[in-house]
């Protein structure tokens, strides 16, 4: 069976119609949905998302994931807020037919004891679990820089801790599940490839995301397969392996305002500035069309 290639269009436009056109002008058949329509998907109204899904069925287009920004806040913000958007994006789920949905796990700005952010953001995320249980959803961690999944290690931790418990330990089943982001272990100056060594069993999705620093300090993004992020070497060893979980395309060649709103690493690519969002995001989806393909692959997309 082939796997899900998604993607966020938000990033090739604000508006549903041009997210539509975005993904359809690249063969895709799902949607990652981050913000559409000018409403983040936690805070999406009722019936705005009614309206998005009769879109989205016209043109043949099933949504993937939520891209929420679960657990990207800070230990001493009220985690009440996040539970609230959680049960809300509950709501949203038959009505968008989605149940899976991307979440973080915390920063740590007032620099607490590595013991205690560890002990918090576990926490917290067991919550999340208890209530994705709850509600039938499905909850995938993102590693992401400053976060306590950020380098290897926690990332391993969290899915021995949360993956064990509330998935099953296995991607068929559970309601916490784990994402490998490409770029995201590049930006924190992780060996990407030793990360995959030590996540590739716990590894259920992955998100096509590249990157390269210019220097000492400055990094920015570029379309998947031409970074650091060793991505047709690690998808090759997944196809080897069997993978079958969703890929989701997150270009971040631009930073549209979808993009700035996650709070990404790194500086605009200048090579694509002048370029329009549709642009970028259909060079960013050819590229990733691509290197499934020269890793053997197979998408939903071709």
């Amino acid at each position: 069976m082939p796997c899900i290639l998604s993607a966020f269009a938000d990033e090739a436009g604000v508006s549903c119609a041009e997210q539509i056109a975005g993904l359809r002008r690249a063969g895709f058949k799902h949607i990652d949905i981050r913000g559409i329509d000018g409403h983040n998907i936690t805070v999406l109204p009722l019936e705005q998302a009614r309206l998005v899904r009769t879109q989205l069925d016209a043109a043949g287009i099933s949504v993937n994931m939520f891209g929420s920004p679960l657990g990207k806040i800070d230990l001493a913000d009220d985690f009440q807020s996040d539970v609230t958007k959680l049960r809300h994006m509950g709501t949203l789920a038959p009505i968008l037919g989605c149940t899976a949905i991307r979440i973080f796990s915390y920063y740590n700005k007032q620099s607490q004891p590595q013991a205690e952010f560890q002990k918090i953001a576990l926490q917290r995320l067991s919550e999340l679990a208890q209530i994705a249980s709850d509600l039938g959803l499905v909850l995938y961690h993102e590693n992401e820089a400053n976060i306590f999944g950020d380098k290897s290690a926690d990332v391993l931790t969290i899915a021995r801790e949360l993956r064990a418990k509330w998935g099953n330990g296995k991607a068929a089943g559970g309601c916490f599940r784990m994402i490998f982001d490409f770029g995201n272990y590049h930006a924190s100056r992780e060996e990407v490839w030793q990360c995959w060594l030590m996540q590739r069993d716990v590894t259920d999705a992955f998100h096509l995301k590249d990157n390269v620093w210019a220097d000492a300090s400055t990094m920015h993004h570029v379309p998947v397969g031409q970074g650091g992020g060793q991505i047709p070497r690690i998808l090759a060893d997944a196809v080897a392996r069997n993978f079958t979980g969703p890929l989701t395309v997150e270009p971040h060649l631009q930073h549209s305002a979808a993009v700035a709103a996650t709070g990404p690493s790194g500086i605009a690519n200048a090579a694509y500035s002048k370029m329009s969002m549709a642009e970028s995001f259909h060079i960013a989806c050819m590229a990733a069309r691509e290197v499934c393909q020269k890793a053997a692959l197979a998408t939903d997309a071709g």
